[in-house]
């Protein structure tokens, strides 16, 4: 049985990592580069670096900061946020990542896929998905949760992996920040039609979250900010937890 992942997501926003309720109402953190530092050493499977002002300010990612951040750790980094191009995704493998993220750029061209993985190899491409329920089902939405597409999630993500995605980062708007528990119904109806890796994120407020998202959601990994950011469940605490219920976990 493969393991699952623990990853720490670091939103980061004017240098700073951040955390708010459905986008919105930022609040601070911390510094990011120290928070890589602290959960590498704590036992996180990977690491998520989203620049969530990039797209929509119109910018690259903060390269720098990401190589400050890589150099620090020596776990899988996922980078994210203003990247727009197969060069942007080379730039910020060369700054230390070991996978892009793209979500509002797959939308605008969804051949950058297929030619990001022709260049780099699908394992190096992931392919983020916020998502908010609309009827019986769950909308695409751009431009950091801000702009609904009209596009069917579940059929996005099945067309994102025949396209070449290695894997695929699925957010619930509607539980992001709550700390309610993820989405499971979503996660699970992705998770159910795709073959590749899904990592839930969006309501991590407790272990049982996790629990319930590996194995109620299908989830392959899941995503935790606020849990971990806030010093109210460290990695080790929540992997107990998921190794006590039956759940594969690297401790």
């Amino acid at each position: 049985m493969l393991a699952k992942r623990v990853i720490p997501c670091l939103d980061v926003a004017g240098g700073r990592v951040v955390k708010g309720r459905h986008f919105r109402a930022l609040v601070d953190q911390g510094d990011p580069v120290a928070l890589a530092q602290a959960y590498a050493a704590a036992g996180a499977d990977e690491l998520v670096f989203l620049d969530i002002e990039a797209t929509v300010e119109g910018r690259a990612t903060l390269l720098e900061l990401v190589r400050r951040v890589a150099r620090q750790v020596f776990i899988p980094l996922t980078v994210g946020g203003g990247v727009r191009s197969a060069d942007d995704i080379r730039d910020v493998l060369r700054a230390g990542a070991d996978k892009a993220s793209i979500q509002t750029a797959a939308v605008a061209d969804p051949d950058l896929v297929s030619r990001a993985a022709r260049a780099f190899g699908s394992q190096c491409v992931v392919v983020a998905i916020d998502a908010g329920r609309r009827g019986p089902g769950w909308q695409l939405h751009t431009h950091g949760a801000r702009v609904p597409t009209g596009i069917d999630a579940v059929a996005w993500a099945v067309r994102m992996q025949e396209l070449g995605a290695g894997e695929l980062l699925l957010t619930s708007i509607d539980a992001d920040g709550t700390r309610q528990g993820y989405d499971l119904e979503f996660t699970r109806a992705v998770a159910d039609r795709v073959s590749i890796p899904v990592i839930a994120s969006g309501g991590a407020g407790q272990p049982q979250d996790l629990v319930a998202v590996f194995q109620e959601g299908h989830a392959d990994a899941a995503l935790a900010a606020s849990i971990f950011h806030q010093d109210r469940w460290s990695i080790a605490a929540v992997k107990a937890e998921l190794a006590a219920a039956g759940v594969a976990v690297r401790r």
